[in-house]
């Protein structure tokens, strides 16, 4: 990853900063765009709004000036409508709308955008964040005693968005350029303590994942080590879903 220009999209959230903090010891050049970060070359930090078609073509216009190569992107940023977790039943058509809006088409746009510049140069790699929700059904008797619900958009769009990932990795691979997902498991984030410990219980390796179990597999999916792997969906949730 020595040197590589490799872009996080919301690297200050949770796993995002894990990734970047991952990506910088192993050398490479992380930007992390943000809708909280302010443009600070130095730090390494520039705005972005995933949700606006204006800021993202700005902002990678500027990356491409100031570096002329893209080398890596990391699809991670989560925006959501502040009624996101709503019961299935009172979820409204235009929450939904927005949600598939901001979390699957700002992927698709950024992507884009991005493999504009990767085909020029004709190398690149793009790892998509996707979750064990986009892989098998919900378990929600985890969630029994809590407030908390698992949105049903959710695993709409990590569904969706891994089928994406096959999609580019099959139509760019001509161009050398490799596109894979990584899909986290149940990561703790002082979640009810009831739903630690039932989350714990059932996955084989009893434990929730941690930011750093996630990171380093996005690392090498970016790195030449990952040369012939394209279009896969590495998932990394402790054996959930094993069983």
């Amino acid at each position: 990853m020595k040197n590589k220009i490799v872009l996080v999209t919301g690297g200050s959230g949770l796993l995002g900063s894990e990734m970047i903090r991952n990506l910088k010891r192993k050398g490479a050049v992380t930007l992390n765009l943000d809708i909280e970060c302010k443009d600070n070359w130095e730090k390494g930090t520039l705005f972005c709004d995933i949700t606006s078609d204006t800021s993202i073509i700005e902002v990678v216009a500027k990356i491409i000036e100031k570096y002329e190569y893209i080398h890596g992107l990391v699809n991670n940023a989560y925006p959501r409508t502040k009624d996101w977790g709503d019961s299935f039943e009172n979820i409204e058509l235009e929450s939904w709308r927005n949600n598939v809006d901001w979390q699957l088409n700002s992927h698709f746009f950024l992507s884009q955008q991005v493999l504009k510049q990767m085909r020029k140069q004709n190398f690149g790699s793009i790892v998509n964040i996707s979750s064990i929700y986009g892989v098998v059904g919900n378990d929600f008797t985890i969630y029994e005693g809590t407030n908390m619900v698992q949105p049903a958009a959710y695993s709409a769009i990590k569904g969706g968005l891994i089928n994406f990932t096959r999609y580019l990795a099959s139509y760019y691979g001509r161009y050398n350029i490799r596109v894979n997902c990584v899909s986290p498991g149940g990561i703790f984030d002082h979640q009810p303590e009831s739903f630690v410990t039932a989350y714990e219980k059932k996955v084989p390796l009893k434990r929730m994942g941690r930011s750093d179990d996630i990171a380093p597999a996005v690392s090498f999916l970016l790195s030449d080590e990952a040369k012939y792997i394209t279009g896969q969906n590495l998932v990394v949730d402790g054996g959930w879903t094993a069983i």
